[in-house]
């Protein structure tokens, strides 16, 4: 599996936006679904996680009740809602994947995760 982050761009405070993450080849619906940001001269930071059905969410607490992760197995893409967004959120947005099997445990590191799409920069700003 391949992914590809899409949607990023500059949006003011308070705006919403909506990322997507394209995967290509077989076995997407096998793997859990990530999502991290990183800005410059930090560490990636985990954003939040949704298991293989779609049924279970993990959310970092910086962005809990404002970002939203959801997922279409049969189209290979899984998408971040992101809401009330603060110039805070700045950042390169990269969508990751792994197997259910093995992350669960580590989920909050970004080098547990196997599979990475490239950024998307998101800018908030007025």
């Amino acid at each position: 599996v391949q992914l590809q982050a899409s949607g990023g761009g500059l949006v003011q405070p308070g705006d919403s936006l909506r990322l997507s993450c394209t995967a290509s080849g077989r076995g997407f619906s096998a793997y859990v679904l990530g999502w991290f940001r990183q800005t410059p001269g930090k560490e990636r930071e985990f954003v939040g996680a949704l298991r293989r059905s779609g049924g279970t969410q993990y959310t970092a607490n910086s962005v809990m009740g404002r970002f939203t992760i959801s997922r279409d197995n049969a189209k290979g893409t899984g998408y971040l809602q992101m809401n009330s967004l603060k110039p805070e959120d700045t950042a390169v947005y990269y969508c990751a994947a792994a197997p259910q099997s093995t992350i669960l445990s580590s989920m909050y590191t970004a080098r547990a995760w196997t599979i990475w799409g490239q950024g998307t920069l998101v800018t908030v700003s007025s």
